[in-house]
Order: C-alpha cells, then sequence, then structure tokens
C-alpha cells in the first residue's frame, strides 16, 4: 500500500480518519501512524524565502559585506540566494527549529528565523536587512 496522509482540521475529517484507521487495523492487524501538530510551510513562504534572502544578498554585497567580511576569514566571494540560505538562514533554522530543511519548518517558523537574522544582522554590521516579502 503507498503512503497515505490525512489532514484532520474538522469534526468531520476526525471522524474520516478515525474510520480509516480503525479498518486498516482491522485488514492489517499492525499499522503505525505518523503525525505533524502544525501546518507545513507554504510554497508562498518557499518563494518568499527565496525571494528575501536574494535581496538579503544584493544588500550584503552593496554594503561591502561579503561572505568573508560577514563569516569567515578564509570565504572571499560575494552572496547569492543560495550561499544566503546556506551559511545564513539554514544555520539559523537549524539552531531554533532543530530542522535542516526549510521544506521540513512550519509556517510559524520562517517569522521566527527571518526575526532573529534580521535583528543579528543590525546589531553585528548595523544594516537593515529588507522586509519579509508581502502579497505585492
Amino acid at each position: 500500500m503507498e503512503n497515505q496522509h490525512w489532514v484532520v482540521n474538522s469534526d468531520a475529517t476526525l471522524e474520516e480518519f478515525i474510520r480509516f484507521a480503525t479498518d486498516q487495523y482491522d485488514q492489517h492487524g499492525y499499522v503505525t501512524w505518523k503525525w505533524n501538530v502544525a501546518k507545513q510551510r507554504t510554497i508562498r513562504q518557499n518563494n518568499s524565502l527565496h525571494l528575501w534572502l536574494g535581496q538579503v544578498a544584493h544588500t550584503l554585497n552593496e554594503c561591502g559585506l561579503d561572505m568573508k567580511k560577514t563569516l569567515k576569514e578564509d570565504y572571499e566571494i560575494p552572496w547569492t540566494m543560495e550561499t544566503a540560505k546556506e551559511h545564513l538562514w539554514r544555520p539559523l533554522q537549524k539552531a531554533i527549529i532543530g530542522k535542516d530543511a526549510t521544506s521540513e519548518a512550519m509556517s510559524a517558523d520562517y517569522n521566527k528565523v527571518y526575526k532573529i537574522l534580521s535583528k543579528h544582522m543590525s546589531e553585528k554590521h548595523g544594516i537593515t536587512l529588507p522586509e519579509w516579502p508581502h502579497n505585492d
């Protein structure tokens, strides 16, 4: 049987899932369940993350803060969206929510990481990072 997933967000879907779970147990006698209690980040949030990280890279480069000056002495390359994600966002996300992949983040997690990263860059380097992208 292929893996399935359920979103239980109402009494009706809860009842459907309970029926399904009962049927699976009756048929197989052994079932393992895995669940999440928070909504995973959306595609729109992921797109916003990539847009914002590109803006962060541009801001850091414009301020003369290449990777060498921002992170380590042995780096001497300009920022890109990908390097901002790998060297700024991902380590902070790992420290805050314990997950490496941005696809594993829950909706509320992005705002937590954004606020801490923005505060850090302001305090350590005196720069204001771009605002988080909105629907515009």
